[in-house]
């Protein structure tokens, strides 16, 4: 492969006079552009033949890292396989190509699947009523808060402005409380990673607005006292509020409706195999129980993102009531399968029984020097993306692995084979851990340096220097 062509940027590759199309001849007059809409210089775009882009694109494209490449075990994000009939149920040209605003009458189709995947959400959450609008599961979280929100000024109970999250929540739970104008208040965690039920007593009074919980938690834990904190916290006439982030383990098995759970968001990304990635597309519709569904807010004159909410019906469908039974006991299945497969080289901070996911703190031998940030990077010289690191921030060396229900035992034992391999490279020739990874187009980048002076534009070459 030619690394000139492969490594450089599209700009590098530009030749003045290149053309990569040919216009045919004008037949329609010309019709200047007015003044105030024209550029004031030209606008700098690359010149290059048609041939020279595809091969640029095409060969950055196979450093995407996806799970239809290969095991993808992101803790905390259930990176499913997106299955291919969801994709053609989608893009049906009787789907893809509805525009919003068509008159209402010739929508009855859409209309019913998002009436059909509101009932199909119903039955499997236990919840009263949803909707579909929010985009994304932190768009969810928002929503469902500005519901809790909206509820307590009902009844004109202004002063409940706080809101009680798990110290191994997501970070989207506290940042969704801020956004909507509330306080958070922090809840420990027990010796066993689940909530602290007397640390919760201590701070629950009539301020509380609602708790946020995941279920099982971010450790990959089920919280067994859930029972006695919906109680806890209703008696003190706040709201329980469900993070859908690890829906998936519950699946066949438990509903957050059944639980005490008041309001929830469910990340159709994660649970339901809908793409997931690259900023987008999202979906994170809100269900609540019954008596809620009068607040709930027009955050979208629409119905969010259509085309993920016809995915995940579709998958839905693919599964049927009986099979979507398994997704939760084999997801759990699989994830203690790896985490009893290498406790033994890697730190196992909470022994038991997990659901989906797992966390390991780093490697069981201490002595080598070699991080989780070594593991991570190394994992990729073996053709394996990373599972997540340094979350949740209960541990110094946090590994949180998740394996997806779909995975099967072949790929579960390469990865537990690969990851026992680097353990015992951390002890026999750590150098070659610690300077991971090798087989990638870079090496490691400077995490710091690139969040606070990203170059993020490019300049042609201005006086024989590069300028961005």
């Amino acid at each position: 492969m030619n690394n000139k062509l492969y490594g450089n940027l599209i700009f590098e590759l530009s030749k003045e006079g290149r053309r990569g199309y040919s216009l045919p001849a004008n037949r329609f007059g010309n019709y200047p552009v007015p003044k105030e809409l024209q550029r004031k210089e030209e606008a700098g775009l690359p010149e290059c033949d048609e041939l020279t882009v595809v091969r640029h694109y095409t060969n950055h494209s196979s450093n995407n890292f996806g799970v239809n490449n290969g095991f993808y075990p992101l803790g905390s994000c259930t990176m499913k396989y997106n299955p291919a009939i969801d994709e053609e149920m989608s893009a049906m040209p009787e789907f893809s190509n509805l525009h919003p605003l068509q008159p209402h009458h010739t929508v009855a189709g859409a209309e019913d699947v998002c009436n059909l995947l509101s009932e199909s959400l119903k039955a499997i959450t236990g919840m009263e009523a949803f909707t579909l609008k929010p985009y994304a599961g932190a768009h969810g979280e928002l929503t469902g808060l500005m519901i809790i929100k909206a509820y307590h000024e009902s009844r004109g109970d202004m002063k409940r402005t706080k809101v009680i999250v798990p110290d191994s929540a997501h970070g989207t739970n506290p940042a969704s409380a801020a956004v909507c104008g509330l306080s958070v208040v922090e809840v420990k965690s027990r010796a066993d990673g689940t909530v602290d039920v007397d640390d919760l007593r201590s701070i629950l009074d009539e301020t509380v607005a609602a708790m946020m919980m995941t279920n099982p938690n971010t450790l990959g834990l089920f919280e067994k006292s859930i029972p006695e904190i919906a109680e806890l916290v209703h008696s003190h006439g706040a709201l329980m509020y469900y993070d859908g982030a690890n829906l998936n383990p519950m699946l066949g098995a438990c509903r957050p409706g059944d639980m005490g759970f008041d309001v929830m968001h469910i990340n159709l990304h994660k649970t339901f195999a809908t793409p997931h990635g690259g900023g987008g597309p999202g979906a994170g519709p809100v269900g609540v129980r019954k008596g809620l569904e009068q607040f709930f807010p027009t955050v979208s004159p629409y119905q969010g993102n259509f085309a993920v909410a016809m995915r995940a019906y579709a998958y839905i469908l693919s599964l049927g009531k009986e099979n979507i039974k398994m997704v939760g006991p084999l997801a759990t299945l699989n994830a203690n399968y790896i985490k009893e497969s290498l406790k033994d080289v890697y730190e196992l901070p909470i022994d038991g029984l997990c659901k989906h996911e797992f966390v390991f703190n780093g490697l069981k031998d201490k002595s080598t020097g070699v991080t989780t940030m070594d593991v991570a990077k190394r994992l990729l010289d073996y053709g394996y993306h990373a599972p997540t690191i340094y979350f949740p921030l209960l541990f110094h060396e946090s590994l949180m692995i998740e394996p997806a229900e779909n995975e099967s035992k072949e790929t579960m034992d390469g990865f537990i084979e690969v990851m026992r391999r680097i353990a015992e490279e951390a002890k026999t020739e750590p150098d070659t851990v610690k300077n991971a990874p090798h087989n990638t187009p870079i090496g490691r980048v400077d995490d710091v340096l690139a969040a606070k002076h990203p170059i993020v534009t490019y300049r042609q070459m201005c006086n024989n220097k590069q300028e961005q």
